[in-house]
């Protein structure tokens, strides 16, 4: 694998580790550009052993990554009733059309929060087998994003639902 030049590795603080300003001018302007431009020529084929050629055999690995989900992940299931009970809910509330299109957001949202998750973690247990604070870090960051996403899904939820349903249970 190719080894970064020293002025493309970037610090914690965003700043390369030249120092240099980000301020204004031509200077600040090339170096912007440079910023922007840095991985236009990095090739993945070049890193990567296993780079899928095919459309069809990136949804089918998509399609395994989503299987794998729901067979390992117990949380995955639990979203998988949650939004069947959302979308059957739904029906029989007969929510409208701009309604159901916040309610497929958000249930996608939380989807993509729990699978990202599930990727940081794999790719931080492959990287730090033992115990790191960072590693720690990493997975505890990721798993506050699916908390997040699935609390704003609940309110989500109470704001669209709940006025129908609470009618129709009250026989109006």
């Amino acid at each position: 694998m190719g080894k970064l030049p020293d002025d493309k590795i970037k610090r914690g603080n965003g700043a390369s580790s030249t120092g240099a300003s980000n301020g204004g001018g031509q200077r600040g302007r090339t170096k912007l550009l440079q910023d922007l431009t840095a991985n236009w020529d990095v090739d993945p084929n070049h890193y990567s052993p296993i780079v899928s050629t095919s459309r069809w055999a990136s949804f089918r690995y998509a399609l395994a990554g989503w299987l794998y989900m729901l067979r390992h992940q117990k949380n995955t299931r639990i979203q998988a009733v949650a939004s069947l009970l959302v979308l059957i809910l739904g029906f029989w509330l007969q929510i409208t059309p701009g309604e159901w299109a916040v309610i497929v957001l958000t249930v996608t949202m939380v989807w993509m929060a729990e699978f990202i998750n599930a990727a940081i973690e794999a790719a931080v247990n492959l990287a730090s087998p033992e115990l790191h604070p960072m590693a720690r870090v990493g997975k505890d960051v990721a798993a506050a994003a699916v908390l997040l996403g699935a609390t704003s899904a609940l309110v989500v939820g109470i704001l669209i639902l709940g006025p129908p349903l609470l009618a129709r249970l009250q026989g109006g």
